[in-house]
């Protein structure tokens, strides 16, 4: 049928053949790609160098174009990448018609954990150079990723008691249809009887199984054990029975651009021994005097905020109220005023509680203050139902008292934090198909996780500078200068009062990279008030 636009036939030949370059057009994200990673010194990185013998490999340059591109059009696995590498015109220019196999893609990212994760490092510092991180205030959150795990195939003590209690009551329901058929004296009684009794023979194995298995998870440090990927933990999410099996992402974010300055991947379900860690890496990264970090009460330990300060790090956590005595109706810590200059507290009903003993528990120090009036106060209902209202200080209560005074000064820090940092934890999981986590093993899953974050910073990047920008930025950029710029060696503090470090603390880091920027307000026109200078 005609009046139509027409293709050309793809049976007729070409005078002068068609030339890659002139698919690529001169605004297409490819160009920053071959810009970026061409001004790599890959050696020094990290990447292996080429055999002196024995057939030529492919060149790290290409496989680490191949991978970049995948995760910015969110291609990851290697086998899609195969099948890219062979048909996609982009793909082509980019590696020189070069089409690896899926088992070579896959290795390249295996091997060369450490150098991606310094590639992406190398993005955030060239970012840190053309002005889009300067330091300030970053925002800090977690988020649970699911691993290649299912929850069948984790065991915690909890789950094995609720299937051998499952197991149980199936061989009891079992052992009573077995007494039922014995009844009967029919040709059908004897095939049920049979059909049950096998049954019955598996659920004693499965019982078995679960035994041992229970003292395997006796014996692991954490009390988990999972089969598919020994590193991933069973975690807890907001809704009841929701829980996943997965990796704890942590992510550092600048309040400017949204750029992601610095991450890790750990397996601990918890966040409140990240807090300084992740702090002190992000300082480093940027470079900067001091730091601001925004983060939400599942971080507050007040070790790690004592940390923070320490490094130079002004925190800002909420402390959650783990008292119940605002609960039953009555007066909670923070209606007792500390006085400093006399080392004492008064009470709502204008009562001192003076200073009785210290002791120290846990490894902190506390001191105890109570006053003798308490008996006849007219407000002792309000206060305590005990003989008297005894209250406790932590000997660096002052840090925690003068962080509160911050957030005071700050109401919507909270609500800035999360416009800051929780939309990037949902962008990257929608590239990932809102599935798991493609490897296995905490350090595999670490580099994984970083290609996520370069391809990520590298989008932020073109959307603020723009592509013309970008390349040139990557052009003039002095990569060779950076090459050997390595953050510290990420270490998680014990909790506090523990004597030893948490048994997966000494490969939960997955290596982190990145850094921030900031001014008192944020992209979004949000002002989140007067931010102190740091100590």
């Amino acid at each position: 049928m005609g009046g139509f636009i027409e293709g050309e036939d793809r049976r007729e030949r070409l005078l002068l053949p068609a030339c890659l370059d002139d698919h690529v057009a001169a605004d297409n994200p490819v160009r920053v790609v071959d810009g970026f990673i061409g001004e790599l010194n890959l050696q020094i990185l990290g990447f292996t160098c080429p055999a002196a013998t024995g057939r030529p490999g492919y060149s790290p340059a290409t496989m680490l174009k191949l991978y970049l591109y995948g995760y910015l059009n969110q291609v990851q696995s290697s086998r899609r990448l195969e099948r890219e590498a062979g048909r996609n015109v982009e793909c082509m220019w980019l590696t020189g018609r070069l089409a690896p196999d899926f088992k070579t893609i896959a290795d390249f990212r295996r091997d060369n954990g450490g150098a991606i994760r310094s590639v992406c490092l190398q993005f955030v510092l060239l970012c840190r150079e053309v002005g889009l991180i300067t330091g300030g205030t970053v925002a800090l959150d977690g988020s649970r990723f699911k691993a290649v795990n299912t929850r069948a195939k984790t065991y915690t003590p909890g789950a094995i008691r609720l299937r051998m209690g499952q197991v149980d009551a199936s061989i009891a329901r079992y052992l009573g249809m077995l007494d039922t058929a014995d009844r009967q004296e029919d040709q059908v009684a004897e095939i049920r009887i049979s059909r049950l009794t096998e049954r019955l023979e598996a659920l004693r194995r499965q019982m078995r199984e679960l035994q041992t298995m229970e003292r395997a998870v006796a014996e692991a440090p954490d009390h988990q054990v999972s089969l598919t990927d020994p590193d991933a933990r069973a975690m807890a999410t907001n809704g009841k029975g929701t829980g996943m099996v997965g990796y704890n992402v942590q992510a550092v974010v600048d309040a400017n651009h949204h750029l992601i300055v610095a991450h890790e991947v750990t397996n601990l379900g918890h966040d409140r021994s990240q807090l300084a860690t992740m702090a002190r890496l992000a300082k480093e990264v940027i470079g900067a005097d001091g730091l601001t970090v925004l983060a939400d009460r599942g971080y507050f330990s007040g070790a790690e905020v004592v940390a923070c300060e320490a490094v130079g790090v002004i925190p800002i956590v909420p402390k959650p109220l783990t008292s119940g005595a605002k609960a039953d109706g009555r007066f909670g810590k923070q209606d007792f005023i500390y006085q400093p200059e006399s080392d004492t507290y008064r009470c709502p009903a204008g009562e001192r509680l003076i200073w009785r003993y210290s002791t120290v528990e846990h490894g902190l120090t506390l001191s105890r203050y109570w006053s003798s009036n308490c008996g006849a106060c007219a407000m002792k209902a309000m206060c305590t139902p005990s003989k008297q209202r005894r209250i406790t200080r932590w000997e660096h209560e002052a840090v925690i008292e003068a962080m509160q005074r911050r957030l005071d000064e700050m109401p919507n820090a909270m609500r800035v934090r999360r416009s800051i940092v929780e939309h990037v934890f949902g962008t990257i999981k929608d590239w990932m198909g809102r599935g798991h986590f493609l490897t296995r093993r905490l350090v595999n899953v670490g580099t994984e996780m970083s290609l996520h974050v370069l391809a990520y910073n590298l989008k932020r990047a073109i959307a603020v500078l723009g592509l013309p920008g970008l390349i040139a930025a990557t052009r003039g950029w002095n990569a060779s200068a950076f090459s050997s710029f390595r953050p510290p060696a990420a270490t998680t503090p014990p909790e506090p009062g523990s004597h030893t470090a948490s048994p997966h603390s000494g490969h939960s880091q997955s290596r982190l990279e990145v850094s921030a920027a900031i001014r008192l307000t944020t992209s979004s026109g949000v002002n989140i008030g007067a931010i102190p200078a740091p100590p």
